[in-house]
């Protein structure tokens, strides 16, 4: 007896098919930074934004230009500069003389107006723009003269900002940071990553990655990211771990130690959606233990506040996020 399946089951595996085929589309153009590629596409399907952190010259421009080229969005660079004013960011009312000689206010919207959106260098701006980009992050709108103005969906936030060089820069502070789903440590290429860079930079032959979803197949995507099946015992894990984090609450001695404090419960609601994500990504409709632990450390690192203790022994967050981690105790279920 011959089997035929639904329409709305081929829709969905076209689209997954096309979700893996992001990555292999950037592939052509990016060499190496594998992990990071991976953690973009899964911001994107959870909905959130990342802050990418890393030293010039290592395409993270180039990156986001070409996720939003495979993806057929909307993209805008913006350079954060010490003098970039919040209306050169959401827009400004400009002054239009009708025919008939009458003058009115006419709003011109800012380049944040778009669905992929560059923020190259965020900590280099004052916090007063820093607020204004942050605050259409969270609210996926724009407030204007007492208008409200919706963003594009998607709307897909990417930041940087360079770990040099930190004279004369704002660095978010951490009520802000938190608004960030994910940080992205973005590494040095290794040695044949590099010969592969040079090799195809520096001919005359240029990959174009091609266009395999749009702006629609994205939301549907983001939609079925929260439909991903996550058990009981699994939740309460995430929750297990987040909770780790914070001193005096925490059973974990280096965590009274080296932090001021932890992750809050955004952090949690970070660790689920992309444990979902991770899940849909790889073609599964229910999350393991391991998607959850293979984001901890993008959905903490940025959370966690060590204090001069951690400094002085030279340990970091993302050592701290290994302890935690380590220490938590496993689901008991072998099922999940």
């Amino acid at each position: 007896m011959k089997t035929t399946s639904s329409p709305q089951h081929d829709q969905l595996d076209d689209l997954l098919s096309s979700l893996t085929g992001v990555g292999q589309e950037m592939a052509k153009v990016i060499v190496g930074q594998n992990e990071v590629v991976r953690q973009l596409q899964v911001a994107l399907l959870a909905g959130g934004h990342s802050l990418l952190e890393g030293v010039p010259g290592l395409a993270k421009t180039l990156m986001v230009q070409t996720l939003a080229r495979c993806l057929d969005l909307s993209f805008t660079r913006i350079q954060f500069t010490p003098d970039l004013m919040p209306a050169d960011l959401i827009g400004t009312e400009i002054l239009r003389r009708g025919e008939d000689g009458s003058a009115r206010f006419e709003y011109q919207p800012g380049p944040v107006f778009t669905q992929v959106l560059l923020a190259d260098e965020i900590n280099r701006t004052p916090p007063k723009t820093q607020a204004a980009l942050l605050e259409a992050m969270s609210e996926r709108s724009v407030s204007y003269a007492g208008e409200t103005r919706l963003l594009p969906a998607p709307f897909f936030v990417l930041a940087t900002q360079n770990p040099l060089e930190q004279a004369g820069t704002y660095p978010l502070p951490e009520a802000q940071l938190d608004r960030f789903l994910l940080l992205l440590n973005v590494a040095y290429p290794s040695h044949e990553e590099e010969l592969a860079i040079l090799n195809a930079t520096t001919g005359n032959r240029e990959e174009q990655p091609k266009a395999l979803l749009n702006a629609e197949q994205v939301l549907t995507l983001q939609s079925l990211t929260r439909d991903v099946v996550i058990s009981e015992t699994l939740v309460d894990y995430a929750a297990r771990l987040v909770r780790a984090t914070r001193p005096g609450q925490s059973k974990i001695t280096e965590v009274d130690q080296y932090l001021r404090w932890g992750a809050g419960p955004r952090a949690g609601q970070a660790l689920v959606l992309t444990a979902k994500a991770t899940a849909l990504l790889d073609g599964r409709f229910a999350v393991t233990e391991a998607d959850l632990r293979a984001n901890a450390g993008p959905v903490l690192r940025h959370r966690l506040l060590p204090n001069f203790h951690a400094q002085a022994d030279g340990v970091s967050a993302d050592d701290l996020v290994d302890v935690v981690v380590r220490g938590e105790p496993r689901p008991a279920s072998p099922l999940d």
